[in-house]
């Protein structure tokens, strides 16, 4: 049978790490009522001037992310571009997938975010030098040592100016 689900009708979580930069609402339930063997499912939202996640790749997993409403910076390892509502972008293993999402508007940017979903995934973050082996319970090291998720992710305006990026300012 299949499932049919509405964005409009999902609960949404609001996640707001320590680090003010980050900030994002995810789907409580998708997963429940999509319950697949070989996919996690998220619908995303995120506010103007923040961004999601650290910028990472997955070593074990694809991803996709599918503009559902808004427009967002993309950051890759090519650069900056600019994704809107009715495209997507697809994340393939490995550094050359690697992401980030900024909502450089003034309007919330809403996604689908489809990923493979595998036993273990490792994830790497280049920016500081992190791996996160991804299993039922995550750990997260640099340099062989246990630390936090967002460990030296509080310089993210400065990392993306360094690349190229112009912030306009308003947040």
């Amino acid at each position: 049978m299949p499932s049919i689900f509405n964005k409009d009708k999902l609960e949404m979580k609001l996640v707001e790490p320590e680090l003010t930069e980050f900030s994002w609402k995810k789907s409580s339930k998708l997963n429940a009522i999509v319950q697949s063997n070989d996919y996690v499912f998220d619908i995303k939202a995120i506010g103007p001037g923040k961004f999601s996640y650290p910028y990472h790749c997955h070593y074990n997993s694809e991803e996709i992310f599918v503009i559902l409403k808004g427009k967002i910076t993309l950051r890759t390892p090519e650069g900056f571009q600019e994704i809107s509502e009715g495209e997507f972008a697809f994340f393939e293993k490995g550094p050359c997938g690697a992401h980030q999402l900024y909502n450089h508007t003034d309007e919330i940017c809403t996604y689908l975010d489809i990923r493979s979903k595998k036993d273990l995934d490792v994830c790497e973050y280049p920016d500081s030098n992190k791996i996160n082996i991804m299993s039922e319970s995550n750990m997260i090291l640099t340099n062989g040592k246990a630390v936090d998720y967002f460990y030296k992710e509080d310089d993210v305006y400065n990392k993306w100016v360094r690349l190229g990026f112009e912030f306009n300012n308003k947040y």
